[in-house]
C-alpha cells in the first residue's frame, strides 16, 4: 500500500464568492489530497518508466461545480464518494479532477453505491471546457479506469457534462453583438450571486407571445442548460424560424434558478426541507423562485401562452419525456405540443409522445408532491397560459443515441421549432413584412 497525508486545503471562498458553507448546515468541506510516495519529490517528477508510478498527485473539486469526498489511496486505486451535503437521501452527482499524473492508469472506486452513468464518466483534457464520454469499456460495476496520457497534466471527470456560469458567459459573448438578446438581473441569491434573466426576441414590448424558459431548479441537471441554449441559438439565428420568433414572441429565459447550487457543486435534487422545483408555494424559502413568481405575472401582461421548465430524469433515464400535468386542459395541450414536436424533430436525439409520463403515474402524482408546488404547476395557473410542461432530458443517452454538447444544443432547435409551430396553431395570423422602425435588428451596427 502507498503512503499519503493530507495537505492543508485552500479555502474555496477566496476563488468563489459565497462557495463557503456555514458549520451549522454539516457540509463537508472538499478536501485536496496529495500522495507522495516512496522517494524524494525529484525522484518522482522524473519522467521514467521507473519512477512513474511514484509520481506526487492531487485530487480536489476546487472550481466551479466540483463536488467529491475523497477517502483513501491504495497504490494505483482511489475510494471516493459523492458529497450529498443537504440531500435528503441518495443522489448521483460528482465532478473532480486529478492533476499531476501523466502515463499511469488509476482505478476509481465508488463506495456510496454506483453513481456511474450509462456512458461512463464525462472527460475533460482541457480544465473542462469540451468534454467526451469515457464509455462503458473502462467501467466495472462501481469504478472506472482511466489511462492518463502523457502530455496532460490535469484531467476532469464528471457523472454528466457539466454545465457552470463561465458555459453561459462564453454563450452571451458570442451573441455579444445582437440587439434581440438582453441580460437583466432577476434577483441575488444567498450566497449573493446575481441570477440572469435573459429576454431573446422581440423586445420592444409590441410582441403577440410571450414564453418562459426555466433550467437548473435541481444544480445538478446540467443538458438542460445545453438544450436551452440550443433554443436561444434557434431564435437568435438568421434563419426563417428565428426570423418568426424575433417579430413575434419575447422569450425570458432563467438558465440557473439554483445558481449557487450549480456554481458549489450541490446535488440540487432534494435538498433539505425542499429544493427549488417544488418552492412555489406561498411562503417560499428560496429568492430567485420568489423573484419569478412576483416578476412574471407583470412581465407576461396576459400574453405569456407558453412556459417549460428544462430538467434531467433520474441516473439512467433513456428517453425525452414530459412530464404531465394534473389539469386536464394543460394535459390536453402538452399532448399537442408533443406531436408536433415528434413531427418538426430533425436532431439526432429522438422522442416519442408515448414516452410521456401522465400525472398519476410513478413519481407523478399527489402523494408525491404533497403540499408542494412546482414551477409548471404554478405556470400553468397564470394568465393566458395555455401550455406549461416540465421536460426531461436524459444525461447521457436516449434511446442509443449520445447525449452530448452538440445534440442537446440539437434539441434545443428541435423544441424551438415545435415552439414556431405551437403558437402559429394558437393564432394563425397571416406575417406581413415589417419595415422602418417597427422590424427589430438582429445584429449591432
Amino acid at each position: 500500500m502507498s503512503t499519503g497525508r493530507l495537505l492543508p486545503v485552500p479555502n474555496p471562498a477566496e476563488h468563489h464568492p459565497g462557495f463557503a458553507r456555514s458549520a451549522s448546515r454539516g457540509i463537508l468541506s472538499v478536501l485536496t489530497l496529495v500522495v507522495l510516495l516512496s522517494g524524494s519529490w525529484q525522484q518522482a517528477m522524473a519522467d521514467s518508466p521507473e519512477t512513474r508510478n511514484q509520481q506526487p498527485f492531487a485530487i480536489d473539486a476546487d472550481y466551479p461545480g466540483g463536488n467529491i469526498i475523497l477517502e483513501r489511496i491504495e497504490d494505483d486505486t482511489v475510494y471516493l464518494r459523492q458529497d450529498l451535503r443537504d440531500t435528503e437521501g441518495w443522489w448521483f452527482y460528482w465532478n473532480f479532477r486529478v492533476r499531476g499524473v501523466t502515463g499511469r492508469t488509476l482505478r476509481f472506486v465508488f463506495t456510496n453505491k454506483n453513481p456511474i452513468g450509462v456512458r461512463g464518466p464525462a472527460v475533460s483534457t482541457d480544465a473542462g471546457r469540451t468534454w467526451a464520454w469515457l464509455g462503458t469499456e473502462k467501467v466495472k460495476a462501481a469504478s472506472f479506469s482511466y489511462v492518463f496520457p502523457p502530455d496532460i497534466r490535469e484531467v476532469r471527470f464528471c457523472f454528466a457534462i457539466p454545465y457552470q456560469q463561465s458555459d453561459l458567459q462564453r454563450f452571451l459573448a458570442r451573441h455579444a453583438d445582437c440587439t434581440n438578446l438582453t441580460v437583466r438581473q432577476l434577483c441575488r441569491t444567498r450566497h449573493d450571486r446575481g441570477v440572469e434573466r435573459i429576454h431573446v426576441g422581440r423586445l420592444d414590448g409590441r410582441v403577440r407571445f410571450r414564453v418562459l424558459l426555466t433550467a437548473r431548479h435541481h444544480a445538478c441537471e446540467s443538458i438542460a442548460s445545453y438544450a436551452l441554449e440550443g433554443l436561444l441559438d434557434a431564435v437568435l439565428a438568421e434563419t426563417d424560424d428565428g426570423l418568426w420568433f424575433r417579430r413575434n414572441v419575447e422569450i425570458m429565459a432563467v438558465p440557473f434558478m439554483d445558481k449557487d447550487g450549480v456554481e458549489e457543486g450541490d446535488q440540487g435534487k432534494n435538498r433539505r426541507p425542499h429544493d427549488h422545483y417544488c418552492d412555489y408555494i406561498e411562503k417560499g424559502i428560496y429568492p430567485s423562485v420568489t423573484a419569478l413568481r412576483t416578476f412574471v405575472p407583470d412581465w407576461s401582461k396576459g400574453k405569456l401562452r407558453v412556459a417549460l421548465d428544462l430538467h434531467c430524469p433520474y441516473i439512467k433515464g433513456s428517453c425525452i419525456y414530459l412530464v404531465g400535468n394534473h389539469d386536464e386542459r394543460i394535459w390536453a395541450e402538452q399532448q399537442r405540443f408533443s406531436i408536433i414536436l415528434e413531427d418538426v424533430r430533425t436532431g439526432p436525439l429522438p422522442y416519442r409522445p408515448d414516452d410521456n409520463l401522465p400525472f398519476g403515474r410513478a413519481w407523478n402524482t399527489h402523494a408525491n408532491y404533497g403540499s408542494l408546488k412546482t414551477c409548471s404547476q404554478w405556470a400553468s395557473e397564470l394568465d393566458g397560459i395555455k401550455l406549461a410542461a416540465t421536460i426531461e432530458i436524459p444525461y447521457a443517452d436516449v434511446r442509443g443515441n449520445a447525449v452530448t454538447a452538440e445534440t442537446a444544443r440539437a434539441f434545443g432547435a428541435d423544441l424551438a421549432r415545435a415552439l414556431r409551430a405551437y403558437l402559429q396553431l394558437l393564432e394563425p395570423l397571416r406575417l406581413e413584412p415589417m419595415s422602418g422602425s417597427d422590424a427589430p435588428s438582429h445584429r449591432r451596427r
